[in-house]
């Protein structure tokens, strides 16, 4: 009788096991293809530290460089160039095995605090350690670590950040850093080559080139309710990893902070962005002078010109940002912008759609005044503005 009972003790611990792993192995069959069939499109590209990768060869494959060598670019950005770190507390829930409540009766179920840590690029912008990344990588995080290329590794301290922008400023305490230097990301030229430099798959130290292929995208995806969108479009190779890793031009110059990818896997495809230097340097220089970005508005709703607005309103032509109303005692109101205006142009940059205004004003503080360009019944004037600060409207 001893042996019948543990027999069928064994029998029943190993069905309950072999049962358990069909279960997981079910599970992530599931998982694999959820993630795998996802509709999202655009994807932030840091990474979970632990995530493992894999590797395939790709035959028929060449590659072009252009005249001239990467390697002293390469050679004088890559140790300005950090691996950031951050660790979360999650809470989560231990379930018992479905197969052994059905024999034993149902498990408790206990919470139970978990670290999980994440991984992201940095960029050194001075020598006492400031520290631009994106505000995706370091967003709730309870403790942030950067190593450096050349492996030392530092806490750091978050000095402010943007979400609208996706710039975060961090700060280590220490002295004689190698450092990238600022670039005018205005003056990229499409078919500019470029070099992407970050931490993809926990590879520290990753270079990898390719081509501005546009200007100014705008692909939605920061999710806050005054987002700037103006992205820079490569193909370099860019993967989870390299958020808040630099972009460079063939003069060493950071022009940009890689920040997504479009993918339909979570892995690149050809189609990487970054936040523009000329959008980053206004966010920091704010942050480190004021605690905080100095948001300036022209108190306008304002719409993207479309063959039908342009049919219904009369408009010559498809450029420019549509005035769809004046927000009362704001700043376009007191300079006497009005409804049915197109803006083309403002301090001389033209103005080809309402993302262009919006990043336009987005690089200026509250009490700049301005010279903002509109076409009015098609006679053209230009109107001197001086912005406000209130975070109620989108531009």
């Amino acid at each position: 009788m001893n042996k019948f009972f543990r027999f069928l003790f064994l029998l029943l611990v190993c069905a309950a096991a072999g049962g358990g792993s069909a279960y997981y192995v079910v599970r992530k069959m599931q998982t694999d293809y959820s993630a795998a069939s996802s509709d999202t499109v655009y994807r932030m590209v840091s990474s979970p530290s632990s995530s493992s990768s894999s590797f395939s060869a790709v035959s028929g494959y060449a590659s072009f460089a252009p005249d001239g060598d990467f390697s002293t670019v390469a050679e004088a950005s890559v140790n300005a160039v950090v691996h950031v770190k951050t660790l979360y507390a999650t809470q989560s829930r231990v379930y018992a095995d479905p197969f052994l409540e059905f024999f034993f009766g149902p498990g408790v179920q206990q919470p139970r605090q978990q670290a999980q840590m994440a991984s992201g690029s940095g960029v050194i912008i001075d020598t006492d350690g400031y520290i631009v990344t994106n505000n995706h990588v370091i967003d709730k995080a309870q403790r942030i670590l950067v190593v450096l290329n050349d492996k030392r590794e530092y806490e750091a301290h978050l000095v402010g950040t943007d979400p609208n922008t996706d710039i975060a400023l961090l700060k280590v305490e220490a002295a004689d850093l190698p450092t990238i230097s600022f670039g005018n990301s205005d003056e990229l030229k499409i078919g500019e080559w470029v070099l992407a430099i970050g931490n993809p798959f926990n590879l520290t130290s990753t270079v990898t080139a390719g081509i501005v292929s546009a200007k100014a995208r705008n692909i939605n995806i920061i999710n806050s309710d005054m987002s700037i969108e103006s992205f820079i479009q490569t193909d370099a190779a860019v993967n989870p990893g390299n958020s808040g890793g630099a972009l460079v031009n063939t003069r060493g110059e950071l022009v940009g902070i890689n920040t997504a990818i479009a993918s339909q896997t979570g892995s690149y495809a050809g189609y990487a962005f970054a936040v523009p230097s000329a959008i980053v340097q206004k966010v920091v220089a704010d942050i480190r002078q004021y605690g905080r970005v100095q948001r300036a508005i022209l108190g306008v709703q304002i719409r993207d010109i479309t063959p039908e607005l342009q049919s219904e309103a009369g408009l010559p032509n498809l450029q420019g940002a549509y005035v769809a109303s004046v927000v009362q005692g704001l700043a376009a109101h007191k300079a006497g912008i009005r409804a049915g205006d197109v803006v083309v142009e403002i301090e001389r940059m033209k103005i080809q759609s309402a993302n262009d205004l919006r990043v336009a004003i987005g690089k200026t503080r509250p009490g700049d005044r301005i010279a903002v360009t509109v076409l009015r019944k098609g006679e053209r004037m230009t109107l001197h503005v001086e912005l406000a600060a209130t975070p109620h409207y989108v531009s």
